[in-house]
């Protein structure tokens, strides 16, 4: 009977070990099949300037001492803030609405280059909002009295139309695309799929870590996932996570905006003010809302960061770095804020077209996108002409459309998991356990069979 249990022992380690070898093979072969970069083609994108619409061509003939900025209205139609008569005559002959303000562009950056200047204060921040035509200037709980009265100080030294409020929370980086990222200085989200022509990245938040920073995939937590090969913060707040593969994979044209739904990405361009905007984090999932303003200004505990998109919309920490869009358009990535999804709250995002200027890289999206390409393969592009994202009331406007989510965790099969391909390096763990074990099996089958001669031949002769 003993002898018997150890024969299904010594079948049961060979089947295993065999199967080893044969699930370890498959991997490494998916590996090297999944390694080779798809060919790219189609026709990259237009390119276009920083101008965004027509409020913004017309402040651009009007010039900074005759308009005082531009943003979208409820029907979706442009509104140019201007400082005569004449230059609302023009607006409304351009099609767009024409509102008439004491202080232009000029006096109103004169403003915030004031504030700039004086003794920095952590905790708050400043923009121009163009609607009231003033520059509001905000603190948060955690700007001393003495603090607040100083900066009220050099307010009222610049003009009445520099405005002062409290707000609730704090701001900070919301450290801790949205998938989650993880690293040892925290977990953020993943923001848009970029390249350079060579290699693939991830654009996310400059806070998030500095470069050298190893990032892993939050879903798993256990597969590298790629390394920060360039960040800036504070002043601005991006950075490169270089694909340890070299390449984005399936998919790298959408974003996650959770229950295993994407939205695909089209495109890149500059937000308006009263655009409605959508964010997709790891922490919150997906949030809307209205950008309030451009340019904005925070000062955070661990610097100063200038030229930020502020919104209405929520996150939360674990949202940094996630994707900022609107009907399938990049627009920026989460930087930081106060509040949280619960209360309410702003929040500040790096616009997307400055970091990919700044890192000269391009978003990687649909072939099909990028000028027909077949089947969808992925192409580069460039940011698209940007003239469109005006032309919708905020009321109608839309993540973008629907996607398919790939690579992601959820509802992956063991099986699919094991060989997904990026596991050379387990593919080959597996196969030389494999081999160990059918080593270590024979050994131990001779071992037995030397033992049980040696008890016969001395049953045999005494």
């Amino acid at each position: 009977m003993r002898h018997a249990r150890r024969r299904v022992v010594r079948r049961v380690t060979r089947l295993a070990a065999v199967g080893g070898l044969l699930l370890g093979g498959a991997m490494v072969a998916q590996a090297a099949m999944a390694s080779e970069t798809p060919a790219a083609s189609g026709r990259p994108l237009s390119s276009a300037g920083p101008a965004a619409g027509p409020g913004a061509a017309l402040m651009a003939r009007l010039g900074t001492a005759r308009t005082a900025g531009s943003w979208i209205g409820a029907d979706g139609h442009a509104v140019v803030a201007v400082t005569d008569s004449a230059a609302a005559r023009e607006v409304r002959r351009a099609g767009a609405e024409a509102k008439v303000v004491r202080h232009s562009m000029d006096q109103l950056k004169s403003a915030t280059g004031a504030l700039r200047s004086a003794p920095r204060v952590a905790g708050t921040a400043w923009f121009v909002d163009y609607r009231t035509n003033r520059v509001v200037v905000q603190a948060d709980r955690t700007v001393s009295p003495g603090d607040w009265s100083r900066m009220t100080e050099v307010a009222s030294g610049i003009g009445d139309f520099v405005h002062m409020e409290r707000t609730q929370g704090a701001f900070t980086p919301r450290l801790n695309g949205a998938q989650p990222i993880l690293s040892t200085g925290g977990r953020c989200s993943a923001g848009f799929n970029v390249t350079d022509g060579r290699s693939d990245f991830i654009l996310t938040a400059g806070h998030c870590g500095p470069a050298g920073s190893i990032w892993f995939d939050g879903s798993q937590g256990d597969r590298q996932l790629g390394t920060t090969v360039r960040s800036t913060f504070p002043g601005n707040d991006f950075s490169l996570v270089r694909y340890s593969s070299g390449t984005a994979g399936a998919g790298a044209d959408v974003v996650v905006v959770g229950g295993g739904k994407g939205v695909r990405i089209t495109g890149a361009a500059d937000p308006v003010v009263g655009q409605r905007v959508f964010r997709s984090g790891s922490t919150s999932g997906l949030h809307d809302g209205q950008v309030t303003a451009l340019n904005a200004t925070v000062n955070y505990p661990e610097g100063t960061v200038t030229g930020l998109v502020q919104t209405d919309v929520c996150a939360e920490p674990g949202d940094s770095g996630g994707p900022l869009f609107s009907n399938g358009i990049a627009l920026g990535v989460t930087s930081g804020g106060s509040g949280d999804c619960t209360t309410g709250g702003a929040t500040f995002f790096q616009p997307v077209t400055k970091a990919m200027s700044a890192l000269g890289v391009r978003l990687i999206v649909s072939g099909q996108q990028a000028g027909g390409a077949p089947n969808g393969a992925a192409a580069s592009a460039a940011p698209p002409a940007v003239g469109t994202q005006g032309a919708v009331a905020p009321s109608s406007a839309s993540p973008g459309s629907a996607a398919p989510v790939t690579g992601a965790a959820e509802g992956r099969t063991l099986l699919t998991r094991l060989t997904d391909g990026r596991n050379v390096g387990p593919g080959l763990l597996v196969i030389a356990g494999s081999l160990i074990a059918l080593v270590a099996t024979r050994w131990i089958r001779a071992e037995q069979d030397r033992k049980a001669y040696r008890r016969h031949y001395s049953a045999m002769w005494g």
